[in-house]
């Protein structure tokens, strides 16, 4: 008999009564458990986020800047609101943790109080960071904390983004501000390099002016140091003959009290040595102009005075006969020549003053207007004194107040040239202070020139700096800046771009949960279908015929459940196919190859084939990479990766659902007719096995 009847006889078993014909549609309707009924349930959990109880506590108490309130909890709630992303439930903060904890609300969501005050401060002294506070609570359900830690980071970065606007813009403004200072600042540098140009002329005058000033200095300080020396010697000649006046004064005063009562008779005699006086001051005055060449011979007329004098006295005292002691004349010369020989002692000495005032003339011709003052009124008193001579008596006592003026004016001609002299001294210390304060006004001068010359160079730079400047630094206007704003307040925009994107998570897991499906069903398929038929197998058919038997009737199901199952994904579910027929004829082949590899653990291992139907399940889910990449997996899920026949599944209907090459589908189709070819071959090795009876057989150790 052929192995399609064989096939047929097979499921006409299931005609036989209501409850095999009944298993027969449970058969054919398993695999939408697995398959419909699961993808359903989450075929698109994102699209029902809003009816996930989640707590928004808005503690936000506002802040100001720049004169602006800024309310960024309450425009983050609103848009929160508006985007429906959960059911936002607005609670105070205790309510919010309790919530969390006991599981009436997923997670929290919490603004706190200083929230827009830290973002207003980014365009501040002291920026801050303002922190959205997230609470979940994995104990309630994890996914939900996964999912919110991605909606928050969006709100995260919204709220950093609307934050840096402010601060960027504020940023810009500053530049503007900046720009018309600095051309402020450049127009004032050129206005500062003008005013240095005229500084630096004014100083060059000044190094200039203070160059003659140090020389006129100098040649002061030269003159008034030989004036100050000159009126040293001036000083000790006044002093020498305000000696000798002052001695002359004392003596006439001594001996005029002496001499007075007893000169009336000798007028004659004293009026020629009076006349003798008149003449040698008349003559000293007439010769004052040229006292620097006559002052050799007034020393001598003055020598030559007291050599007279003494000659009068010698005649009229030691040459003089010697008379009656009651003669008057001889009585009154006895009387006078003791006088008149002190006068003669005083003549030596004035010209021994004399003499020293001619060395004195010799080094200085000062105050010689003053000296001949005093030898005028000399010379007049002098005369007074001739004329009054018969009278000298009564003229005494006025001729010795003359002395005494003489005398007087001596001394203040001492006196003043001794002031002359502290007051030159001082001049020239004075004169040598001026120099030097000349010589480091000069100093300073040819630096200050210099420095200015530096200076005035450099405040040129800085008006061509700035100028430049000025065009280098932006000015922004108001579009110029919103548009900068924005780009630098979000850099980096995602241009996300997805091929061939699934459209939601059913979509995206179908590849998934369609081969278990498949596998579920051709694995309970087995449990009410023999892998291998008796009758095949006790009237000795071939083992290729008895595989060939066994393998049909699950492959005829699996077709019936391949369009059972696709039909409810696409007309219940909405699931769409990018190759429609593709997909069908590719799961055809699926369910082919795992009715071949279920039949074949069944037949050769028996009842143990069906736990390891189970076992080779679950290695396939766990390496398929149909949920995370099988990369991130461990090792031993990569290494049995490559081997399993899901693997090549998965991959195939992702390209037949969502799109794209289709070079996995054509390779997954090679390995699964190999899979097929192979199991169907170890099927009938196992068949021609047991065509051979053993203990074993007729009493299993393990029946299921």
């Amino acid at each position: 008999m052929r192995s399609p009847k064989l096939a047929a006889l097979e499921l006409k078993r299931f005609g036989r009564g209501k409850l095999p014909r009944a298993a027969l549609v449970a058969l054919l309707l398993l695999p939408l458990l697995y398959g419909a009924l699961y993808l359903w349930s989450f075929w698109d959990p994102y699209g029902r986020l809003d009816k996930i109880p989640v707590a928004l506590v808005n503690d936000d108490k506002g802040a100001t800047a720049a004169g602006k309130k800024i309310t960024a909890g309450d425009e983050i709630t609103e848009k929160l609101r508006d985007s429906k992303v959960f059911d936002w439930q607005e609670v105070s903060a205790k309510d919010a943790e309790d919530g969390v904890e006991n599981g009436a609300y997923y997670l929290s969501l919490t603004m706190p109080s200083d929230f827009s005050e830290r973002i207003a401060s980014s365009s501040g002294d002291s920026p801050e960071t303002g922190a959205l506070q997230v609470h979940t609570n994995d104990s309630n359900n994890y996914i939900v904390g996964q999912i919110s830690r991605s909606v928050f980071s969006e709100v995260r970065t919204a709220a950093s983004t609307n934050a840096s606007r402010g601060f960027l813009d504020k940023i810009f403004i500053s530049f503007s501000d900046i720009h018309d200072a600095t051309e402020k600042a450049a127009k004032g540098a050129k206005d500062l390099d003008g005013g240095i140009g005229k500084a630096k002329k004014g100083s060059k005058d000044l190094a200039d002016g203070l160059t003659n000033a140090k020389k006129g200095s100098g040649d002061l300080s030269g003159g008034i140091k030989k004036l100050d020396q000159g009126a040293s010697d001036l000083a000790s000649g006044a002093q020498q003959v305000a000696d000798g006046t002052k001695v002359l004064a004392d003596k006439v005063n001594g001996i005029s009290g002496k001499v007075r009562p007893y000169l009336k008779d000798d007028g004659t005699s004293i009026a020629h040595a009076a006349q003798l006086v008149a003449d040698s001051s008349k003559i000293t005055r007439n010769h004052l102009s040229t006292l620097v060449k006559r002052a050799p011979e007034a020393a001598k007329d003055s020598r030559r005075i007291a050599t007279d004098l003494a000659a009068v006295h010698q005649e009229f005292c030691q040459n003089a006969p010697q008379g009656a002691e009651d003669d008057p004349k001889a009585a009154a010369a006895a009387k006078a020549c003791p006088i008149l020989k002190k006068g003669v002692t005083a003549a030596q000495e004035a010209a021994t003053v004399a003499e020293d005032v001619n060395a004195m003339v010799k080094d200085s011709n000062s105050d010689l207007a003053l000296l001949d003052s005093r030898l005028k009124d000399v010379q007049n008193k002098s005369k007074e004194l001739v004329r009054q001579a018969p009278h000298l008596d009564a003229d005494l006592g006025a001729a010795v107040a003359k002395v005494n003026a003489l005398n007087s004016g001596a001394q203040k001609v001492s006196q003043g040239a001794t002031k002359l002299h502290t007051g030159l001294g001082s001049a020239r210390n004075g004169a040598t202070d001026l120099d030097q304060g000349v010589g480091k006004l000069k100093t300073g001068a040819n630096n200050l020139d210099g420095g200015l010359f530096k200076l005035a160079d450099g405040s040129g730079k800085l008006a061509g700096g700035l100028h430049d400047g000025v065009d280098k630094i932006p000015d922004y206007d108001k579009g110029s800046r919103d548009q900068r704003t924005e780009v630098m307040a979000d850099p980096v925009k995602l241009a996300s771009e997805s091929l061939h994107k699934a459209p939601n998570y059913g979509t995206g897991f179908a590849p998934y949960f369609i081969p278990l499906s498949l596998w579920v069903g051709a694995m309970v398929a087995y449990m009410l279908i023999q892998p291998m038929s008796r009758r095949a197998l006790a009237a000795g058919a071939s083992a290729w015929r008895i595989a060939f038997a066994g393998w049909l009737p699950v492959v005829a199901l699996g077709v019936l459940q391949v369009g059972a199952l696709m039909a409810v994904l696409h007309y219940a579910l909405g699931l769409e196919m990018a190759r429609t027929a593709g997909t069908l004829g590719f799961l055809v082949l699926v369910s082919a190859c795992f009715a071949a590899i279920i039949q074949w653990l069944n037949a050769r291992f028996g009842a143990a084939g069906r736990i390891l139907v189970l076992a080779v399940l679950m290695l396939q889910l766990t390496s398929a990479g149909g949920t995370y990449p099988v990369q991130t997996s461990p090792g031993f899920f990569n290494a049995i990766h490559p081997f399993l026949p899901m693997t090549y599944v998965v991959e195939g209907l992702r390209r037949l659902i969502s799109g794209g090459g289709l070079e996995p589908v054509w390779t997954g189709s090679m390995v699964l007719a190999a899979f097929t070819a192979g199991a169907l071959a170890l099927t009938a090795l196992s068949a021609r096995r047991k065509q051979v009876w053993t203990l074993d057989r007729l009493h299993p150790e393990l029946s299921l």
